[in-house]
């Protein structure tokens, strides 16, 4: 099963009983940290604790538990990874094996599920696109916005709010506190209107920690020119990151560059969680 498939788990669920597997402490080095979880039925495995032997006998240990009707038993395991397992992370996992239990089916998938950090994405091209996709699984809520309003995926996309904007920069009035804001419309004449905005509302909240615009050397050259025309100051624009995308990726091709950028969200996430 798809990893966070959960009207998948609901229907295990209610087909029969379904063990939760939630690495509860951690010592030392372990594939995973504390909050990663599985979910164990008749009808296979859904999510992952790091894979490998550990991962292997997590589902031992919730087949037996499932096996012997220990559903209201709560049980807790101590691994060790090196001795037990034969693994090289040389740490101590603590597992927490309970039932899944169908009324609060909805509250344990709000427990589990990642905090989620905002993006506004402007640009529905082919870079947005695969960006879009390439954030799917990561734990990131999109606010997709374009001007052109047959743009976007004819199906909803799980945590993608799709906008049709016009005129475009119109948009970032309303976006969440706290978006990391990526500029990649169809025209440079729109992405310097959006950055125009980003960085008015930057006077006015200071409540966007990340404004990466798309482009060359050459367009931000151009660009830093024509801002300071519009009278935005140097330390205003130095709040925009251009190029996007974390350094040492090379290639063009949309896939490439929307994994680049992927890849900088995490590290922005990281850095934001840790000092929060």
């Amino acid at each position: 099963m798809v990893e966070n498939d959960w009207e998948g788990l609901r229907a295990w669920v209610v087909q029969g009983q379904v063990c939760l597997v939630e690495v509860a402490a951690v010592q030392g080095s372990a594939p995973r940290a504390c909050g990663a979880w599985m979910a164990v039925s008749a009808q296979g495995v859904m999510g992952t604790i790091g894979g490998g032997h550990l991962e292997w006998e997590a589902t031992r240990l919730a087949q037996q538990w499932l096996a012997q009707g220990l559903q209201g038993v709560p049980r807790s395991h101590r691994l060790a990874l090196g001795p037990s397992l034969g693994q090289c992370c040389g740490g101590v996992v603590e597992l927490r094996l309970s039932a899944v239990d169908a009324a609060q089916l909805d509250a344990t998938r709000e427990r589990l599920q990642p905090q989620r950090m905002p993006v506004a994405l402007f640009g529905a091209g082919h870079v947005g696109h695969a960006l879009v996709h390439a954030l799917q699984p990561l734990p990131f809520s999109v606010h997709w916005v374009d001007s052109r309003d047959d743009m976007f995926p004819a199906t909803a996309l799980p945590h993608v709010c799709c906008e049709h904007s016009e005129p475009v920069q119109d948009a970032v009035r309303d976006l969440s506190a706290q978006s990391l804001v990526l500029v990649m419309s169809f025209s440079h004449a729109e992405d310097l209107d959006i950055v125009c905005a980003c960085l008015r509302r930057q006077r006015e909240r200071g409540d966007l920690p990340f404004i990466g615009l798309i482009g060359s050397a050459t367009k931000w050259a151009v660009f830093q020119k024509r801002l300071a025309e519009r009278g935005f100051a140097e330390s205003e624009i130095a709040q925009i990151t251009c190029p996007i995308g974390l350094p040492g990726i090379p290639g063009k091709e949309p896939e490439v560059i929307a994994i680049a950028v992927a890849a900088q969200l995490l590290q922005l996430r990281a850095q934001q969680l840790a000092v929060s």
